[in-house]
């Protein structure tokens, strides 16, 4: 598999999970309170969207380049 294809795949399925999940989330841990030796942690929930048209972009440049980018003149 030569890497333009391999680029174009990963562009394709990274477009449909952006389509079909709309973002993703990740737990960040954060210091709340330090008293000398006592530390209290808090986990925070972070969500990050991924907007409608950056969805729809890796697709189609990932099409494109499946359909133009293994060429060879």
């Amino acid at each position: 598999m030569n890497p333009i294809k391999f680029v174009a795949a990963a562009l394709v399925v990274a477009g449909l999970l952006a389509l079909l999940y709309g973002g993703f989330s990740y737990t960040k841990d954060t210091t709340a309170v330090k008293l000398g030796p006592l530390e209290l942690s808090v986990q925070e929930k972070e969500r990050v969207n991924v907007p409608v048209w950056a969805g729809v972009g890796a697709l189609l440049i990932g099409g494109l380049l499946f359909a133009f980018g293994a060429r060879k003149p």
